[in-house]
């Protein structure tokens, strides 16, 4: 048998997420918790000895292009500083942004 949550652990689990929650939150949550776990102990309890496992079900198959340099659309380094207002040893150069809070 799995362990069981109680109301300590959602209580503990809540602070830590900073996630503020009533007694009625918890005890649904609680409730909910060990309902999942109840789910996975009986999914542990079956027996998979002959099953072999699938990693891929729906038969598709990868359906990405190959990676492939196309050098004829390719820009060099100067032409595509070519129109930059600033540049810097072959960067573009831009303010600074920050985020404020």
């Amino acid at each position: 048998m799995t362990k069981v949550v109680t109301g300590d652990l959602v209580k503990k689990i809540a602070d830590l997420s900073n996630i503020p929650i009533d007694k009625k939150e918890e005890s649904e949550l609680t409730e909910r918790f060990n309902s999942v776990l109840e789910v996975v102990d009986k999914l542990f309890k079956i027996d998979v000895k002959n099953v072999q496992p699938v990693h891929q079900v729906t038969g598709l198959e990868n359906v990405f292009r190959e990676d492939v340099v196309e050098e004829e659309k390719m820009l060099s380094q100067e032409d595509a500083l070519k129109n930059a207002k600033r540049k810097y040893n072959g960067y573009f150069v831009v303010d600074q942004v920050l985020a404020e809070d």
